[in-house]
């Protein structure tokens, strides 16, 4: 079952309410079990093809219900206004010729996120609310401001997933937070980039991956970094990706 709510955040205003996603395993109501939880970014991509934003989803609706993971799913659509979504998923600013000035709300987005949506989510629903149970993934854009909830917010996340994340903002930054914080025992990382995907600076972009990958694991982490053969970025490509994450962190 999915749950499709209309929700606005103060802190992230837009004129345009977004979707709240939430799953909830088939067994939901009549188990009386709790479940872990898994939030994700650019909730709109996630479940629903007429819903995505090029008419293909990661298809995550019948993945979870083919393999019958218990867990439940929350995903939140993005600003769906203009450049307003590199806005709330860069914990960086930064410039670019084709997008101009692009102000840095990734704090504000994860604020809100741990400290009013976990808890709203964990109040409504029958979940395990501890970091052992607690999930975030995300890809592109998502895939880098999972990496900084994964770091910064490590006392609320145990385990992520980043499907090509955009190094490419402040990778130095990113270089630099991840030695500032030892994180806490377990933490489980999955991190990929598509070699199709790279293209002319698939050699610069594919070994700054893993680069971060050992980052990761020189702070405590338990990483696993992958360049995935001809993989493009596109939602088709991270659907296929779908077990192969969720295999690592959930082993």
């Amino acid at each position: 079952m999915i749950i499709v709510k209309k929700i606005r955040i103060p802190e992230l205003p837009t004129e345009k309410p977004r979707r709240l996603y939430v799953y909830l395993p088939r067994d939901y109501e009549k188990s009386g079990q709790r479940y872990p939880v898994l939030y994700m970014f650019d909730g709109h991509n996630v479940f629903y093809d007429s819903h995505a934003t090029y008419g293909k989803s990661w298809g995550m609706k019948e993945y979870l219900q083919k393999s019958k993971l218990p867990l439940i799913l929350v995903a939140v659509e993005c600003n769906p206004e203009g450049n307003r979504r590199l806005f709330e998923y860069t914990p960086w600013g930064f410039h670019r010729r084709e997008v101009g000035t692009v102000e840095a709300q990734g704090k504000i987005t994860m604020d809100w996120f741990t400290k009013v949506l976990k808890p709203e989510i964990d109040a409504q629903y029958r979940t395990l609310p501890d970091r052992a149970h607690t999930m975030i993934a995300g890809s592109s854009m998502g895939g880098l401001m999972t990496l900084y909830a994964a770091v910064e917010y490590n006392d609320v996340f145990s385990m992520a997933a980043s499907l090509s994340p955009s190094l490419w903002v402040s990778p130095a930054k990113m270089k630099e937070m991840i030695r500032s914080h030892p994180l806490q025992d377990p933490t489980r990382i999955y991190i990929d980039m598509g070699t199709g995907e790279a293209g002319a600076y698939r050699k610069q972009l594919i070994g700054g991956m893993f680069a971060v990958a050992k980052e990761l694991s020189n702070a405590g982490a338990d990483v696993l970094a992958a360049a995935i053969p001809g993989a493009m970025h596109n939602e088709a490509a991270w659907e296929k990706r779908i077990p192969d994450f969720f295999r690592f962190l959930l082993q």
